[in-house]
């Protein structure tokens, strides 16, 4: 077992809120009295200036490695277009999963300096792309990767198991002597880390590169990425299209083969949905099972209910190697409240579950029914996993709209004044998802500590509820045991045009219940041949809502042409090591199948 790796944990120190004189790009200082002043700026819009011009400084040290004149708006997909920019031996590296390039990188069959520069550069294009980046250091990653070839080189061994892998951190994640703005133009340059986040040191003591920040939305509570910053990140395989969010910047950049593993959050389906639109792999794992100190944000302190960091990548078993990683160096001796729980690599990998498993399948919860790619593909899932011999029953949705209206309620404690008081810093406006998750508060004043304690009980009453619906499962299954894992989808839409996400719930719920989930991809919609099925079909019953009213208005194929479609895996609360298990064995069933 690796010892524990001693760190400080306490809060990194916000730098002082002094206002920044900022002068615009290409703004003149001053202006001759024949010259028409420029009209002034807000602070949020000059800071916004001053920071897209620094991150166009930092992409020019590099011109070379940038396309070589802009894309035409109408081009929609776009994920290929980094290959333009690689040798093919730079499109072979980037094409690998985690898993893959550490076991290159270990016998030294690429360097850490060829693997870095070839995820720098498809950054670069997917950045010019996507505005997928914030924060960009090509130059100290390509000094950090040559650092640890000289170490390899002489004494034979790797710093770690990551050695020389490019890991890309979500924006709010501390990375020390970087900016941490978290999508608040008031805490642009306000707010530099003096210390790495645990998950970002476990990363750096495991021989992870670090190369780039990537886009997070305003006040983080948000399942698109828009913040009066850096403005919208955009889907690189339909650009009308939203990668999701909160960690919305990883999944565009890890879809352009951009990072090979991201670090993202996830506290409403902030992993998951951009995992799901974005083609990828994502894991939100149970509360105080992966490090989580260290991260900015609003709320701190909030402990109604509690995000957790967990990874984007490109394949499923890089999920486990992330996890594998994190818990190798014991962090429950670093970060207090996490549980003292080893990884048990064995069941992640399958080995020791039973050879016929049970799924149930909730395809509808009541509130907003998945558009008809979302249900075409729980049917097709569910008909392999009966061709592998493994047992399909029903899940009854439980209270799912009372389930949102409670996390609602939790997330907007104080009616969310603290978003507020941060925008009003700089004069910055709330964004269209922050202003649709703050209307939940409908202007109302904080809850008093009674109240709040209300809610905490309401809470751990649904929480009980559900795991007593859990077990009451044995009850259904030929194996007489509760089902081994849920299977639904992950929203439902795919991913929707900008500004037009409406309905958490089928991600939120877990978050609410605490239960681990994992997605997982199944295909890309092609609007041409679903429009021919009868798939493509909406129910005649009318909407049982205003949300599936408005999202059933949505379909249409021709909106989503080109979109990842995902689904989603549920476990029992800090199971990770099962639910990826579970996991193999379903991807196994649908390759069969297939």
């Amino acid at each position: 077992m690796a010892p524990a790796l001693l760190l400080d944990v306490s809060p990194a120190p916000r730098l002082s809120k002094a206002s920044l004189a900022l002068t615009p790009p290409d703004t003149p200082s001053s202006t001759s009295p024949a010259t028409t002043p420029a009209p002034l700026l807000a602070p949020w819009q000059a800071i916004s200036a001053q920071k897209i011009a620094d991150r166009e400084a930092n992409l020019q040290r590099h011109p070379e490695w940038r396309l070589a004149s802009p894309l035409d708006p109408n081009v929609k997909h776009v994920a290929s277009y980094p290959f333009s920019k690689l040798t093919p031996r730079e499109r072979e590296i980037v094409s690998l999963d985690a898993t893959a390039l550490t076991e290159l990188l270990a016998i030294r069959h690429y360097s850490a300096v060829e693997v870095a520069t070839a995820f720098c550069k498809s950054a670069a294009v997917a950045q010019d792309l996507t505005n997928c980046l914030t924060e960009i250091f090509f130059d100290e990653a390509l000094a950090q990767a040559a650092e640890l070839d000289r170490h390899l080189q002489e004494t034979g061994k790797t710093v770690g198991p990551l050695h020389g892998l490019p890991v890309s951190i979500k924006d709010h994640v501390l990375l020390d002597g970087k900016d941490t703005s978290t999508g608040y133009a008031s805490w642009a340059y306000k707010s530099v880390a003096t210390k790495d986040a645990v998950v970002v040191s476990l990363l750096r003591k495991a021989g992870a590169v670090f190369y780039v920040k990537t886009a997070n939305p305003q006040t983080l509570l948000s399942l698109e990425t828009e913040n009066n910053i850096y403005g919208r990140t955009t889907n690189p395989f339909n650009r009308t299209l939203t990668p999701g969010g909160s960690s919305g910047g990883e999944s565009a950049l890890i879809a352009c083969h951009g990072s090979p593993l991201g670090v993202g959050t996830d506290i409403g389906g902030s992993i998951r949905i951009p995992a799901a639109h974005g083609g990828l792999y994502g894991l939100k794992g149970s509360v105080a099972r992966l490090p989580h100190a260290g991260l900015l944000g609003s709320h701190d302190g909030m402990e109604a209910i509690v995000g957790c960091v967990g990874p984007l990548a490109t394949s499923a078993r890089d999920l486990g190697l992330f996890c594998r990683v994190m818990l190798q160096y014991e962090p429950w001796y670093i970060e207090p409240p996490l549980l003292n729980m080893p990884w048990n690599d064995d069941l992640a990998n399958g080995k020791g579950l039973p050879s016929k498993l049970c799924f149930a399948l909730l395809s509808d919860d009541q509130v907003v029914l998945p558009h008809p790619p979302i249900r075409a593909a729980l049917e097709c899932t569910k008909q392999a996993l009966l061709a592998a011999g493994h047992e399909v029953v029903e899940w009854k949705p439980m209270d799912h709209q009372q389930a949102w209206d409670l996390i609602a309620k939790l997330y907007l404690l104080d009616g969310g004044r603290e978003y507020y008081e941060t925008m009003a810093e700089s004069g910055e406006p709330p964004v269209t998802m922050s202003k649709w998750i703050l209307d939940h508060a409908n202007g109302r004043e904080p809850y008093t500590v009674a109240e709040t304690f209300r809610l905490n009980a309401d809470r751990e009453a649904f929480r009980a509820r559900c795991m007593a619906h859990w077990n009451a499962t044995a009850g259904v299954t030929s194996t007489g045991r509760p089902v081994d894992a849920i299977l639904c989808p992950v929203a439902p839409t795919l991913a929707p045009p900008h500004g037009t996400t409406r309905w958490w719930g089928y991600t939120s719920y877990w978050n609410l219940v605490d239960y681990p989930s994992v997605v997982f991809p199944t295909g890309h919609l092609s609007s041409e041949d679903f429009s021919t099925s009868r798939a493509a079909e909406l129910p005649i019953a009318p909407a049982r809502n205003d949300i599936e009213r408005y999202i059933r208005d949505q379909w249409s194929p021709q909106t989503y042409n080109g979109a990842p479609i995902a689904l989603q895996l549920v476990g029992r609360r800090h199971e990770e090591e099962k639910l990826l298990g579970v996991l193999g064995r379903l991807e196994d069933a649908i390759r069969t199948h297939s």
